[in-house]
């Protein structure tokens, strides 16, 4: 039976005790997708909006979410504090704080080996910045993604350990580098990994593994980004130091300054923003709102960041153009910027990554195109697959992960691009809740049918002979389509509530604000509006198209849905003016020279 809730005049909550109803009856909306109720049941949603003294609607989306009334004030107020557990939890974790005593007291050099991406450098500038406070100087070294690929080779550690290396700290990576470890150790480099991808029985050759996702580890934090690992180690090497009286006086490097780094890289690495991880963003946004990282900064500056940052414009603004150095440009500016205090310097490096990200979205543009038109061609397209495959001579390996994304997103499929060069191809990949994407890299990997891959459950790289694609293909297709049939999975997309163009306020938005941070595990709210009426339609830069609505309420508010020109939800908005049509997105402020207005960003549509 449908219940349907009268929270007030603009907004209703609607219910239904069969299983699987969708949202306004949307079975197959404009992009293909069923619009499934998030908003779970209406009695627990308020009893919670009662005991923690809060509005209905947010009552409702807090139980949506798994909150109740023991852990609601915490998630609505997350601290340290209440999740930071004993670093000793992780394995390894105090044997590797010991050894880097050993070396500071020795004199021995320390080298960084970090990933390429947001994760990495954030790790790598997050080491480097508390050795510079302890008046130890560090070497970062961050691979060429095209020239080195992902992770340790045994080039650079050779490298490093010529230039006087004895220790190499690698983070975001190294858990499965087994040939370049062993030929770090042969050639006498002692090796700490500082990773949080998911690990094997064997583990490489290292002087200390801490990953939480090693099989042996009991620290229950293996949905820590590395920059989230990375800041555990050195509370534990903090706390050694301390209780060893190895600070000088007034020396102890203050680690919650640190947390606007702990922040970004968390935020852009998609993992999930409970525990811990809701902590570290929502502390280190309140560090980064202070403007005290003189990379950060200038950072934000070109971005146009000129608002209290959110984790939005960490994950889309300020993340991309870090990224941008190693996917386009050169690898080492997202560490160089985020560990530089130099103005000059970091306005220089924040201009050029800028610069990139436009070049890496042409990239990006080209590549998804061709990748598009090989997935829907032939007879059947992407109708009867479970995974959406590509393949593409020459495509930048910088980009393939993005292109990945936005196919995963579009068909709601996993999905993996590879680029091929020669006789490899080097690929990344990008899953859909309830398929394990990386457990079926490392399948395929010990099934002899790639040179190298790893991965989670959300995202996996690869590299691949060309001559076995067609095996991978067929291998990964089969396990992901046993997982999606067992699970009963289909294309959705989760609304939160019904909501009228009237209700959709600056103070509503308020409301919703009391949720952030939002991302991976505590997504952003995302409401229908039942039978709008285009008033206005328009293509706006290369491929987004910016609305005006209203619906009975007499109100009117402004949309735009993004990258959509060409797709069947772009093309069914600009051919709706004037018809009645359901829509799907999230409410955000617009702050744009100095207005303050709503609007909704379109996920979906549907005809009303």
């Amino acid at each position: 039976m449908k219940r349907t809730i009268i929270l007030d005049a603009n907004l209703v909550m609607t219910t239904d005790d069969r299983l699987n109803l969708s949202v306004l009856g949307v079975d197959r909306s404009l992009s293909g997708r069923q619009w499934a109720d998030r908003t779970g049941d209406a009695r627990a949603g308020l009893t919670l909006a009662q005991r923690l003294d809060v509005p209905e609607i947010i009552g409702r989306i807090l139980a949506a979410r798994g909150i109740n009334a023991e852990t609601g004030p915490d998630f609505l107020k997350p601290t340290l504090r209440a999740h930071l557990t004993d670093p000793s939890k992780f394995r390894d974790i105090d044997k590797a704080a010991a050894r880097l005593i050993k070396a500071m007291g020795d004199g021995e050099k320390i080298a960084i080996f970090g990933d390429y991406d947001v994760d990495g450098a954030t790790s790598s500038a997050l080491l480097a910045r508390y050795f510079g406070a302890l008046g130890v100087p560090v070497r970062v070294y961050i691979p060429d993604r095209i020239a080195e690929g992902y992770g340790p080779n045994a080039p650079a550690m050779h490298k490093l350990k010529a230039e006087g290396a004895k220790i190499v700290i690698t983070v975001d990576c190294g858990i499965t580098a087994f040939e370049p470890l062993l030929a770090a150790q042969e050639a006498g480099l002692e090796v700490i990994i500082v990773d949080h991808h998911m690990a094997e029985p064997k583990l490489p050759a290292a002087y200390a593994v801490v990953n939480p996702n090693r099989l042996d580890d009991e620290s229950g934090q293996g949905k820590l980004a590395a920059v989230g690992v990375t800041f555990m180690l050195l509370v534990a090497l903090n706390r050694a130091l301390r209780n060893s009286e190895g600070f000088k006086q007034g020396g102890e490097p203050n680690l919650l300054g640190f947390l606007d780094l702990v922040a970004l890289g968390t935020v852009c690495d998609v993992v999930p923003l409970t525990g811990l991880n809701r902590a570290f963003v929502a502390q280190g946004l309140e560090v980064m709102a202070r403007r005290r990282n003189a990379g950060l900064v200038a950072l934000a500056d070109v971005a146009g960041v000129n608002e209290k940052p959110s984790a939005y414009h960490l994950g889309f603004m300020l993340g991309p153009r870090v990224n941008a150095g190693g996917r386009v440009g050169k690898a080492e500016l997202g560490a160089n910027l985020l560990l530089s205090d130099d103005e000059a310097e970091v306005k220089d490096i924040a201009g050029r990554l800028d610069a990139f990200n436009r070049e890496r979205r042409e990239i990006e543009t080209e590549i998804q195109d061709a990748a598009l038109a090989q997935v829907t061609s032939g007879p059947t397209g992407t109708a009867s697959r479970s995974l959406i495959f590509a393949t593409g001579e020459q495509w930048h390996p910088g980009v393939i992960g993005i292109v990945a994304g936005r196919l995963k997103q579009r068909f709601g499929r996993p999905a993996i691009v590879i680029g091929l060069d020669g006789e490899i191809g080097k690929g990344s990949g990008r899953s859909i809740e309830g398929v394990d994407l990386g457990a079926a890299v490392i399948a395929a990997r010990q099934n002899g049918l790639l040179e190298s891959g790893g991965g989670h459950a959300m995202a996996a790289g690869l590299t691949v002979a060309r001559d076995k694609l067609p095996a991978l293909q067929a291998f990964l297709e089969e396990r992901v389509a046993k997982e999606i049939e067992s699970k009963a999975l289909v294309p959705t997309l989760n609304i939160d509530g019904t909501i009228t163009v009237a209700g959709a306020d600056l103070g509503f938005c308020d409301l919703l604000a009391e949720l952030e941070p939002f991302g991976a595990g505590n997504p952003e709210p995302r409401f229908a509006i039942a039978q709008a009426t285009i008033s206005h339609a328009q293509v706006v830069g290369d491929d987004h198209v910016r609305l005006s609505i209203t619906d009975g309420s007499g109100k009117r508010l402004k949309a735009i849905a993004f990258r959509v020109v060409g797709e069947s939800l772009g093309d069914g908005l600009l051919n709706t003016v004037g018809r009645s049509v359901h829509l799907a997105g999230k409410l955000r402020r617009d702050r744009w020279r100095e207005r303050d207005e709503v609007q909704l960003i379109v996920d979906d549509a549907a005809w009303g």
